[in-house]
């Protein structure tokens, strides 16, 4: 018997439980309150059934449409990818790929004590790979995901390195303190390239149509993700690049 008409025929009866009237009163002696419940009203979900056209389908519990599983190979595939991914990780950070290099660098300050050298962040690709401290790393990873990527619409897929770790003074200027570059805390970006293949660099498309606002959507977003932020409206030696450190100032971050 099909699902359908056990159910049309359990309606037909609940149907016609509902009409049977109360018993007759009792003749003879004293008459009793009668104590017999009310009759339940009928279900709606009852009438529902009953009234359903032959052959129209019933979805139970076993029979409801779900969605397949899927294939293992698939499961397994993306966990291999995770793994992978996590193998090539380092500040133990999935999303920062690259290696650990330990103490490198010379003396005089120019040192950094627990260096990596990162070849993408965010699933962003350097066009070279850079060295730095994992804080630097952080705050790269961090830039990218929520400020560059959200400016471009999620279409950069390389970053365009201008320089990473030297042993130099600032602006390489005789004379000049000891820049964040040579303790492996500054980058400097020059371009992006996006999934079509077009680049956006600082020096040509800085505040330029919508990519080049997008540039500037960028620089003003690295403010307080580092501690100095540079570009074009801070000097010349800028002009063509963004400089992003993890210095720490007393006063709050630097940015022009």
């Amino acid at each position: 018997m099909s699902v359908e008409v056990t159910r049309s025929a359990a309606a037909t009866d609940m149907l016609a439980v509902a009409k049977v009237p109360l018993a007759a009163p009792r003749v003879g002696g004293p008459q009793l309150p009668d104590l017999r419940p009310a009759p339940r009203p009928v279900s709606q979900q009852l009438i529902a059934i009953a009234a359903r056209a032959p052959g129209a389908p019933v979805f139970s519990p076993e029979m409801s449409p779900r969605p397949t599983f899927r294939p293992d190979s698939v499961v397994q595939q993306a966990l291999f990818g995770k793994r992978k991914k996590r193998k090539g990780s380092v500040c133990g950070n999935i999303d920062i790929q690259g290696e650990r290099i330990g103490s490198y660098g010379k003396g005089g300050g120019c040192h950094i004590p627990d260096a990596v050298r990162v070849r993408s962040v965010s699933g962003v690709k350097l066009s070279t790979s850079a060295l730095m401290t994992c804080d630097t790393a952080e705050a790269l990873n961090t830039w990218v995901d929520k400020a560059v990527q959200p400016a471009f619409g999620k279409r950069v897929v390389e970053i365009k390195v201008a320089a990473h770790y030297a042993c130099r003074t600032r602006n390489n200027q005789s004379g000049a303190k000891l820049s964040e570059h040579a303790k492996g805390r500054a980058i400097d970006i020059s371009a992006f390239t996006l999934r079509n293949g077009e680049q956006v660099t600082v020096l040509r498309d800085w505040n330029r149509g919508k990519l080049g606002k997008a540039l500037v959507k960028t620089h003003a977003a690295a403010c307080g993700i580092f501690g100095t932020v540079l570009g074009p409206r801070s000097d010349s030696f800028h002009r063509d690049h963004f400089h992003l450190d993890t210095a720490n100032y007393r006063s709050g971050a630097y940015c022009r």
